[in-house]
């Protein structure tokens, strides 16, 4: 690892110095604080003092003289790796470990003088840390810099006075040492008001610090590397960090990952890269592409299926007009029929749960003028609303706070309602296809008749154009976070924008998207995968930054005409079909090779 061009100073002309006399050479090669390194030849003293990174080579007799000549010259790559290793040693206790490493390679964990800081910061010794300082600043790129590291160094002084009761001479460093800096002076006003603090816990309250000690006096030191250059003094656990960061970008690249990214290096190996597949692999266990379950209650086309936001319930809708509400195995993730719910004459094509999952509201196709609200844990119709019976009731989305709901339909109407179906807004004019309110509250997006996404604000009745296509726009979903759309574009495909840049990201190949309403969703740990129905009958899978589908999943005889993940269970999705059908999509069953190929049957892999 390149040190960004850091440190190319007098600390870091490597030079590896051979130290022979006339054939016979004796020499004793030395470590002290952490890989400070002096060697002695024949009494006269060689080394000291070198900056970091200073490759010293030293022979203990003439006959190596010969091989020592000849050995390599350490890079400045290997160099870096000897002491990444070094400090991680370090940081285990290694101690004789890393004076022997530092020895050996000729190299030096940290300048001397940086050494020399560290140890007195961890004391406690603040007059002697701030002049060394002094010896520092030859080495450091930014002049400003030193001001800012003292003013570090004085604070935690302050902190330790006020906290050992020390008031007078926290008065002291705060009055003469920390002002003249005339740095921060609004962090000066606030460390001004920690002298009322009556106690050492109400200082530590307040400031939000750990106190005197090893903890604290190791925070200050992270935050003081960050001004000297890596030559000088590494950052703290470095190592680690690019692990870490190796490890994070693999799992970013595999197309297959479907599980709570972990930060912490002890639940991955590092001896092998990290791969998943969709079948019988560490990951792949967690990934959606096994039919394990079909559920065949309904007795006409299924519409629309939904997930409860807290993933323990699947809503289906039907041409049969019923809605069947499917309670969610914690353990098994199999899933039975909870209730049905009736009486939805034009038949159920689109469903929306409210945000705490107690209400949920029932759409019917474009003839249908009323929408249904039912109290899922007891069963019963709460709201049956119809304005008129030339509306158009095809879409509903529901406001965050969980007391209005929007709804509205390619005949023009566009409603804001209550619980009760009370109208309190509308909005004129706007042919509806699909809804969606933003987290704000305030802003409803929907997508009209002009092939375009407007965001609608009904407390200043203003609104606003955000995405425009070229084609209808059939349906639409946006992510957790509010950032991306998904759109099944008619005669197009899925499309993701970006609603913040407003920009089309990426057109998901594969899918067969003709002018039926097929619903799309985003899937996964992190909604990383997007999965949509198709007219050719099949579930597509795609990773989010990847145009080409990783999974085609076959089982449905007809159009599959939406899809829905598990907002809790990464692994479970579910899909409806005008077959009738309802399949619910789970990972793949621990079998051996042959057994898993012959599974692959029903999931087509898509990898190049």
């Amino acid at each position: 690892m390149q040190s960004n061009g850091e440190g190319q100073g007098q600390d870091s002309e490597l030079s590896c110095l051979n130290s022979a006399q006339n054939g016979e050479s004796s020499s004793a090669v030395g470590t002290h604080s952490n890989g400070v390194l002096t060697s002695t030849n024949n009494g006269n003293s060689v080394g000291a003092g070198l900056g970091s990174g200073t490759c010293v080579a030293s022979t203990s007799s003439g006959s190596e003289v010969g091989s020592m000549k000849k050995k390599k010259r350490l890079s400045q790559s290997e160099e870096d790796v000897i002491r990444l290793i070094g400090q991680h040693l370090d940081g285990l206790g290694l101690n004789q470990t890393v004076d022997l490493l530092m020895q050996e390679s000729g190299c030096r964990l940290e300048h001397t003088s940086a050494t020399k800081f560290r140890n007195h910061v961890m004391e406690g010794e603040w007059d002697k840390a701030e002049n060394d300082l002094n010896e520092l600043r030859a080495l450091m790129h930014s002049p400003n810099a030193i001001v800012r590291m003292k003013f570090l160094l004085l604070q935690q002084k302050y902190l330790e006075y006020l906290e050992d009761g020390k008031v007078l001479e926290a008065l002291q460093v705060l009055r003469g040492e920390l002002t003249p800096l005339k740095y921060n002076t609004d962090r000066i006003h606030v460390l001004s008001g920690y002298l009322m603090c009556s106690h050492a816990e109400d200082l530590r309250a307040k400031t939000e610090w750990e106190g005197k000690g090893t903890n604290s006096r190791c925070r200050l030191l992270d935050k003081l590397q960050t001004y000297l250059p890596p030559s000088v003094m590494l950052p703290p656990r470095r190592l680690q960090t690019l692990l870490r960061q190796a490890v994070e970008l693999q799992r970013d690249r595999c197309l297959y990952h479907n599980t709570k990214l972990d930060s912490s290096l002890d639940s991955v190996t590092l001896l092998l890269d990290h791969v998943c597949s969709r079948s019988a692999t560490h990951s792949g266990k967690q990934f959606p592409c096994y039919t394990q379950q079909i559920l065949t209650e309904h007795c006409n086309e299924v519409w629309f299926c939904k997930f409860s936001n807290d993933g323990t319930k699947l809503a289906t809708g039907s041409k049969d007009t019923t809605v069947i509400i499917w309670q969610v195995d914690p353990e098994s993730h199999q899933l039975k029929l909870l209730r049905t719910l009736e009486g939805h004459a034009y038949g159920v094509s689109y469903l929306a749960w409210s945000p705490d999952d107690t209400y949920l509201i029932a759409c019917g196709p474009d003839d249908c003028s009323e929408l249904w609200l039912w109290n899922v844990p007891t069963g019963e119709l709460r709201t049956k609303m119809s304005q008129s019976h030339e509306d158009s009731l095809t879409s509903v989305a529901w406001n965050p706070d969980g007391k209005r709901f929007v709804t509205g339909g390619q005949r023009g109407q566009f409603y804001q309602c209550d619980l009760d179906g009370n109208l309190l807004d509308s909005w004129e004019g706007v042919r509806v296809q699909c809804l969606w309110c933003v987290g704000d509250g305030r802003t409803v997006l929907a997508s009209d008749t002009h092939q375009r996404i407007r965001g609608y604000n009904f407390e200043d009745l203003t609104d606003r154009n955000i995405v425009q296509e070229d084609h209808p726009i059939m349906s639409f979903t946006v992510s957790k976070n509010g950032r991306l759309a998904l759109l099944n574009v008619a005669t197009q495909g899925v499309h993701l924008w970006d609603l913040q840049d407003r920009v089309l990201v990426r057109k998901y190949q594969g899918v067969t998207q003709g002018f039926y309403t097929i619903h799309s969703c985003f899937g996964g740990h992190n909604e990383d995968f997007i999965a949509s129905g198709s007219e050719d009958h099949k579930v597509y899978i795609w990773h989010r930054r990847s145009e080409l589908p990783i999974a085609e999943l076959t089982g449905h005889t007809r159009t599959v005409n939406c899809v829905s993940w598990n907002p809790i269970i990464p692994g479970l999705m579910a899909s409806a079909s005008d077959d009738g059908t309802v399949r619910v999509w789970g990972p793949a069953p621990f079998l051996d090779t042959q057994e898993v190929d012959g599974l692959n049957e029903n999931c087509s892999n898509m990898d190049s």
